[in-house]
């Protein structure tokens, strides 16, 4: 017993335990694998997104920004993506309802909100599955700590003298189900608030440039508005 490893036990446990801990191994990969998916994925919106506020920023012409969205519209996203879907709209309801600027502005505020709505649901696309298992993964291993020893307790019950040696193997193999299942839940635990912390990051810059860029247009439609 003393040289018996993980390995050992996880071969000698019941069809029970060995189901518990394979359910908590897979949990363990694919926590890991949205773990890795969205950190890149929130690196790239935020790399990307300070780029396009330092390009929107440094002076050039709103329209010429556009032009060049609309090349590779296909490959939009973040600030850029609710610039194109606002400087669109606001394209659109000036050119057939330029004499009243509060409807031109509202309209461009819905598109540009519903675009960011769109971003910010991609980007939090798989995290909450990340919750879930952290919730529910010590529950399955406690589960199958629960089986595991409930059936050394049945074993010791078929002899007549009980021994630490008999119902030491039942309960270490019981044991490492809870140690999985936190090996499971911590990380995924961990992950869900870092990365939930990145996307409020997002989510308020997304809405800072948003409202920075309504007050723009806000001032351009009221600006042509008078002109005429």
């Amino acid at each position: 017993m003393t040289n018996m490893n993980i390995c050992d036990l996880f071969l000698k446990a019941g069809f029970m335990i060995k189901m518990i801990m394979l359910i908590l191994i897979c949990f363990s990969i694919a926590s890991w694998a949205i773990i890795i998916q969205r950190s890149r994925i929130l690196a790239s919106a935020a790399r990307a997104a300070e780029a396009f506020e330092d390009k929107f920023w440094s002076g050039i012409e709103l329209s010429r920004i556009y032009q060049e969205s609309t090349s590779r519209r296909d490959s939009l996203s973040g600030p850029e993506q609710i610039f194109y879907a606002g400087f669109k709209e606001f394209t659109r309801l000036h050119r057939v309802n330029s004499y009243a600027p509060d409807a031109v502005v509202d309209g461009v505020s819905r598109a540009m909100r519903i675009a960011m709505n769109r971003e910010l649901e991609n980007l939090e696309t798989y995290i909450s599955f990340l919750c879930t298992i952290g919730s529910i993964s010590p529950y399955v291993g406690l589960f199958g700590t629960v089986w595991g020893i409930m059936h050394a307790f049945i074993g010791l019950g078929a002899v007549q003298q009980a021994t630490l040696q008999m119902v030491a193997p039942g309960i270490a193999e019981a044991l490492i189900a809870t140690s999985m299942g936190l090996f499971a839940a911590i990380p995924a635990v961990m992950a869900f608030n870092w990365l939930t912390l990145h996307v409020n990051k997002l989510e308020q810059n997304y809405g800072n440039f948003t409202e920075e860029f309504i007050a723009i247009l806000h001032r351009e439609a009221f600006a042509n508005s008078t002109l005429k």
